[in-house]
């Protein structure tokens, strides 16, 4: 039993991404400029009719540029501001936006 769970840890342990070894948040906020057209500039979207970025979990923001860049999740607008993004800018701007405080419900900061 205990090797079976030494073995689950060990499997669990190098299957995750590297990526979630995180980017450079400084570089992120650099790199951003584009973003903020629609997401703002510290990830609080000015209109409802984009999501807010900031504050949110930097492996899930990843995940999702990723996802965008590789057709796997569809938006023309989002499959176009990322296609020429290499892996270092993705990592920078996931690290960047869930630097920076997120939104609550209300539309107010979090604390």
């Amino acid at each position: 039993m205990k090797n079976t769970l030494i073995s689950c840890a060990l499997v669990l342990a190098f299957s995750t991404p590297l990526a979630i070894a995180g980017g450079d948040a400084t570089a992120g906020k650099t790199k951003s400029a584009a973003c903020a057209s629609c997401h703002g500039a510290e990830g609080i979207s000015p209109t409802s009719a984009f999501p807010n970025i900031g504050g949110q979990y930097e492996s899930y923001l990843l995940r999702s540029i990723k996802r965008y860049k590789s057709g796997e999740r569809q938006n023309a607008i989002m499959q176009g501001m990322v296609a020429a993004l290499s892996e270092d800018d993705m990592a920078d701007l996931a690290a960047y936006y869930a630097s920076v405080p997120g939104a609550l419900k209300d539309g107010s900061l979090q604390p």
